[in-house]
């Protein structure tokens, strides 16, 4: 999430108002279904008091020996991971590595997938994938069901390499590993990691792979650049603005497995579909609203003044387009849902086929004093489609919430950055997708 060197927010109404269902627009939103969190993780708060921790995207460890021990482990930039129980509850906290110099920047964790029975030292084990942004590295966790108050170890090569800068000096500059996938190539059986480059249209594909001492590096089999700028008829060719030298970068992604193929959320674009060893043509399977308007970069503000739009969006989803998961029903069927951050939806798409548009929900509030907060200006999402216990008997769906509530002040009376993570049955999710 970033708001700066976007479309100013009223910029974005009078360039989309007739489409876009925000609380602003009641109507419109009246048309959205709701479902409700049923648990959440404690608050984290992005400033020094917190630890600079901010929530980001989560990832859903399934425990198959038992079920309800499952776990959701969870980005929190510089405040590095945490490992929650299905009740949202923190079991484990592992902090982002410092920062190498005076000069430099500190590890900054920012997305996490995993993998499952990557052999290392002639066992099996699981492992969680973090893309460090702030040091360009991957961060490698091994998963231990055995040590459940502890369960995640590092397990990062010491060695293991920058992503995608030259140097340290690069690395400064933050053009760093932003996004991340993760993905079991079923033709070779090896394991790779997909990054995305911030402030980038790039994208790196990484094999990761066991050293004979116990750890894990990764080395880069090759890189895709997205487009930056698109024909959007009538010889026009439209770029989304943003500060110079920088181009539409990519966060959110995921890997359908069984199929091979890669869903790349381009966040002021639409959402991209290719294969996931990153050769061939990506296509877009769907854009957002605000896909062809034009944008003025003032430097002053640091904000893009919107101009006409030409009416070559999408209808469904409000940029950024953020978070995406697969919920998987058997090889073939399921939903590829995204986050539309700009009007706090998420979008299910079909699976199979072209990627057909299924429906929208949101995650909104509950009524009550003590009732779970809903949903906003989600970053991250993960579904997973097993029996989680009594809990989540279908499946649980967990999404980023950037505004959590109820607002808490700091010492200086002001309204600290309050973001974590909010727990929903899958059953409930179904159901506003039938209606």
């Amino acid at each position: 999430m970033h708001l700066p060197r976007r479309l100013t927010t009223a910029c974005l109404a009078a360039a989309t108002a007739a489409l876009i269902a925000t609380p602003a627009n009641p109507a419109a939103a009246a048309n959205t279904p709701s479902v409700y969190a049923t648990s959440e993780t404690p608050a984290l708060f992005d400033d020094a008091a917190g630890g600079d921790a901010n929530a980001d995207d989560p990832a859903i460890w399934f425990d198959a020996a038992d079920p309800d021990a499952s776990l959701v482990i969870a980005t929190a930039k510089q405040g590095g991971l945490r490992v929650h129980d299905l009740g949202g509850n923190e079991i484990q906290s592992i902090q982002a590595p410092a920062a190498p110099g005076p000069d430099n920047e500190p590890g900054r964790y920012n997305n996490v997938d995993l993998l499952a029975g990557l052999k290392i030292k002639g066992s099996r084990t699981d492992i969680a994938v973090v893309s460090d942004r702030g040091r360009d590295r991957l961060r490698i966790y091994g998963i231990d069901r055995n040590h459940p108050d502890a369960p995640l170890t590092d397990l990062t090569d010491p060695a293991a390499p920058r992503v995608f800068s030259a140097t340290e000096a690069d690395v400064d500059d933050q053009q760093t590993a932003y996004g991340l996938a993760t993905w079991r190539n079923a033709s070779n059986g090896r394991y790779y990691a997909l990054a995305s480059q911030r402030h980038t249209t790039g994208l790196a594909l990484m094999e990761l792979t066991a050293t004979a001492a116990g750890t894990v590096t990764y080395h880069r089999v090759r890189t895709l650049a997205l487009p930056s700028s698109f024909d959007i008829g009538n010889g026009t060719s439209w770029t989304p603005c943003d500060e110079p030298g920088r181009t539409p970068q990519v966060e959110g992604m995921v890997v359908d497995t069984e199929r091979g193929v890669l869903y790349a959320a381009q966040e002021d674009v639409g959402i991209w579909r290719m294969r996931a060893d990153l050769t061939g043509s990506p296509r877009i399977v769907d854009k957002v609203r605000e896909f062809g308007v034009p944008g003025t970069y003032d430097p002053v503000t640091d904000e893009c003044t919107a101009g006409t739009d030409p009416g070559v969006g999408g209808k469904r989803i409000t940029a950024d387009v953020e978070g995406l998961t697969i919920y998987r029903e058997g090889d073939d069927e399921g939903y590829l849902l995204a986050s539309s951050q700009g009007d706090n939806t998420f979008i299910a798409y079909e699976r199979e086929g072209d990627n057909d548009y299924v429906g929208n929900f949101r995650v909104a509030p509950a009524a009550g004093a003590d009732a779970i907060d809903g949903s906003e200006e989600c970053d991250g999402a993960a579904v997973l489609n097993a029996p989680l216990g009594d809990a989540y008997p279908h499946g649980l769906l967990v999404v980023h919430d950037g505004f959590n509530a109820p607002d808490v002040t700091g010492e200086d009376g002001e309204v600290r950055t309050d973001t974590n993570f909010k727990f929903v049955d899958w059953d409930d999710v179904a159901d506003a997708l039938d209606d």
